[in-house]
């Protein structure tokens, strides 16, 4: 007995110091870089089944060394590790592996939609394959139904709209053409060499175009059939928690609230008196009120590389685009529609459109898509902040994003002279007693490290992540120190919309832990969390699904994400002030906060925006 209990206490030392070795992950930077060779084109490589099982073998050993070696909590970035494991299991044709390696994502998934249709594709094929293919589509759309058979639509509804809408528009030409355009660059720039992250996404499109599209009308079939059978709409649960102010109510004031964002078409809202204007400036090319910017009378504007601009909105037309602003409006509404398995005109245009698309079309068509996304951001985000609100008084204050493929060289030349502007339109807040600002845009590092290995700089792989650092850390500081010096302004942030821990990944400025900033989520019109809501830093959550509201020219349009949220909290911060204009900070960011309701997202906890009860606490103020 002494020996077995001996035995047991030496075996349980050794267990627990193998796991106490482990090293601990506390952000995605702690990660090693692993890099790949690939020497072909990528439309070569992607039809070269010995190439792909070559790399696919290198990144599984990197994979499964980085799950021995480290201790990764995030579950976010293991459910991605199980996930290119899955591909590879795939790639070997090891489908029972892959089988186990999707539960393992799902065990890790605290969405309750998504546990339900994660892998929901690769299961059913899967499941078919162990039935050999003798009669495999049979098996295949039997599994397929069988499987949406267990699924409750109330809770999967968003999600299997979503994987039709993405059935119907993938194709061949749609998947090699978009993966050229995005990884030919990087390969030719660094002379095959790739990070671990664009070796998964050369890999990925093997399931996709082994198995995924050559099938892709059986899941098209099955997924329409269930959902016209369940064609229940969920209940909207915000009108009941909405409120709306009076117009002329002499008990209300105006308040000053900034939409930081792409541009806003102010002639949409300043006939309704809800633009914010600078008495001391008019349109004449000048700086009337000699404040540093030129015809600044409802807000202010930079370009892409943080020069003082005059116009609020982007000049779309200035951009040799493959279609004028109207089509790239119905266009971005047919891939909204599709998306949501909307049967409408744009979407039924779109569908044909897209399947006449040839490899070398794919790039401009989904640049000038992202080009009227930036376009119109702006504009939506402003309708929404100003809806049922004659007293808000929006400021614009004009960012601009690239919409290109491949994104610009970043250098700390650039990082510095953005966080200048960063730091002077801060100010310009201050200036003009702005006393609420919605944010829904941000940046991670991981993206400025992708930036410079697309350009092959910053020199070996280290150097590069060194410079990386180097470059986010200027914006970074430069925008929390901006923010911190302004306290008596509330900023209100998009969560983002990559499903994952904002501040694992270093999100800014969502991941900000600071008294003046709130960072928001998106659920849908249920309430419940949307599949693409970022979490972690996130204080609230309101509904970024299907919102409307206006785009460049007042034509109105529905749009999804994190972005169409966050303004919906800047909406009640300015009904709030314009109840009580004396509300601090703190009281404005409590009352928001304070008013939600709780509810439960696996052990992660929800709070629901709540006006109508924000506005009961206010009132007993």
């Amino acid at each position: 007995m002494k020996r077995t209990w001996v035995f047991v206490v030496l075996v349980a030392i050794l267990v627990s110091s193998a796991l106490a070795e482990k090293i601990k992950i506390e952000k995605l930077d702690d990660l090693p870089r692993h890099t790949y060779m690939v020497k072909e084109k990528v439309v070569d490589f992607l039809k070269d089944d010995a190439a792909i099982k070559t790399l696919a073998a290198a990144v599984k050993k990197d994979i499964l060394s980085d799950l021995e070696t480290y201790d990764i909590t995030d579950k976010t970035t293991l459910q991605g590790m199980y996930a290119n494991l899955g591909t590879i299991a795939i790639i070997e044709g090891d489908w029972n592996r892959y089988l186990e390696l999707v539960n393992k994502r799902i065990e890790l998934e605290d969405k309750e939609a998504a546990k339900h249709t994660t892998a929901m594709i690769g299961r059913a094929i899967a499941s078919a394959q162990a039935k050999g293919m003798e009669n495999y589509d049979a098996n295949l759309d039997k599994e397929v139904r069988a499987m949406l058979a267990n699924m409750p639509y109330e809770v999967v509804e968003a999600n299997v709209k979503s994987q039709k809408g993405s059935a119907e528009m993938v194709s061949e030409a749609l998947v090699i053409g978009s993966i050229e355009a995005n990884m030919q660059p990087v390969l030719d720039n660094t002379g095959g060499e790739i990070t671990q992250d664009n070796a998964n996404g050369l890999l990925g499109p093997f399931f996709t175009l082994r198995y995924y599209i050559p099938k892709k009308d059986i899941f098209v079939a099955a997924l329409t059939e269930y959902i016209d059978a369940h064609n229940v709409v969920k209940p909207d649960i915000w009108e009941a928690r909405n409120f709306s102010l009076e117009k002329g109510n002499k008990k209300y004031r105006p308040a000053t609230l900034c939409v930081w964002d792409s541009g806003v078409d102010w002639n949409i809202f300043e006939p309704k008196g809800q633009m914010w204007a600078n008495p001391l400036e008019k349109y004449d090319n000048k700086d009337d009120d000699k404040n540093g910017f030129v015809d600044d009378v409802h807000g202010i504007a930079w370009d892409l590389h943080s020069n003082k601009e005059t116009s609020l909105l982007y000049p779309i037309g200035k951009e040799n685009m493959i279609a004028d602003e109207n089509q790239m409006r119905l266009w971005m509404k047919g891939l909204g529609d599709m998306q949501s398995a909307v049967e409408s005109e744009e979407a039924t245009a779109l569908k044909k459109h897209m399947a006449t698309l040839a490899q070398d079309q794919v790039q401009p068509f989904f640049e000038a898509i992202g080009l009227y996304g930036n376009y119109c951001h702006g504009t939506h985000v402003a309708g929404i902040a100003a809806a049922g609100n004659p007293y808000a008084r929006i400021m614009a204050a004009r960012l601009t994003f690239d919409f290109h493929f491949i994104p610009e060289l970043p250098t700390v030349e650039q990082a510095t002279k953005d966080a200048e502007a960063l730091v002077e339109t801060i100010e310009y807040f201050k200036k003009y007693g702005v006393r609420a600002v919605n944010m829904s845009w941000g940046g991670n590092l991981r993206s400025i490290e992708d930036a410079l290995e697309t350009h092959n700089a910053g020199g070996s792989v280290e150097e590069r992540k060194e410079l990386a650092r180097k470059i986010y850390t200027i914006g970074d500081t430069a925008f929390k120190n901006a923010i911190m010096n302004a306290p008596d302004i509330l900023f209100i942030t998009s969560a983002g919309n990559s499903n994952s821990d904002v501040k694992f990944e270093e999100f800014y400025p969502s991941s900000y832990d600071l008294p003046n900033i709130i960072s928001i989520g998106a659920v849908d019109q249920a309430g419940e969390e949307t599949s693409f809501t970022s979490f972690g830093k996130v204080d609230v959550y309101a509904n970024g699904f299907e919102v409307l509201s206006y785009v460049p020219g007042g034509t109105e349009m529905k749009l999804n994400g994190t972005s169409m949220s966050s303004p919906q909290v800047l909406n009640l911060a300015g009904k709030l002030l314009a109840v009580k204009p004396d509300l601090t900070t703190k009281q404005l960011r409590d009352l928001i906060i304070n008013g939600a309701d709780k509810q439960m997202a696996g052990d992660r906890e929800v709070k629901l925006m709540n006006p109508k009860k924000s506005l009961e606490l206010l009132e007993k103020m």
